[in-house]
């Protein structure tokens, strides 16, 4: 029997007894075992073209600090999420503010299009497809990093439920799926 769980907080896989979960390759526990599923992801800074006639367009990540930003919260801790960007390995992490926060990817895009802010997140379809219509325009891009992608991650306890391997397998089999339509039909899972 399959059993998934969608849960996009950081859920601990061994106390929760689940036999493997999917997250992002800078969340993972430094004692499991990882898989990669997906390329790396890119992050962006996005905004609706009529909130940057509006307001303006950022032309340095210090000017973030003058307009509405539109934040992520972890599920599970609650944190916000710190905006970390890098040009030419120069790193900087910062804490902006705005209308909106939510745990939710598909709230936080929606608030963007609507004109709320300046966005910063995954490259995902929607963002994608925004973009690419003209819905949503791209800001501060020489200053948008690429974090790690998707990873399958286990334990390595000796007693992996024996299911677990055929899964992995299935997962990575490279002849039915590519790897830009395995990064965009994975749910992650905690």
């Amino acid at each position: 029997m399959l059993d998934i769980v969608i849960d996009d907080g950081l859920s601990d896989i061994v106390a929760g007894r689940f036999d493997a979960g999917i997250r992002v390759g800078e969340r993972l526990e430094k004692d499991m075992i990882a898989v990669r599923l997906t390329p790396d992801i890119p992050m962006l800074a996005v905004a609706s073209p009529q909130y940057l006639a509006h307001h303006g367009e950022p032309k340095v990540p210090a000017d973030l600090h003058r307009h509405a930003c539109i934040n992520w919260r972890f599920p599970g801790s609650g944190a916000v999420y710190r905006w970390r960007m890098e040009k030419k390995n120069k790193k900087i992490e910062l804490e902006v503010s705005g209308p909106l926060i939510s745990n939710l990817q598909e709230v936080v895009v929606e608030g963007a299009l609507q004109g709320l802010g300046i966005l910063y997140a995954y490259d995902d379809d929607r963002v994608h497809e925004s973009i690419a219509a003209g819905r949503l325009k791209r800001v501060l891009a020489d200053w948008s990093p690429t974090l790690p992608g998707l990873f399958l991650y286990y334990s390595d306890r000796r007693n992996s439920h024996p299911a677990l391997r055929p899964f992995i397998d299935c997962l990575l089999d490279r002849d039915n799926w590519t790897s830009k339509q395995r990064a965009r039909s994975l749910p992650t899972m905690s």
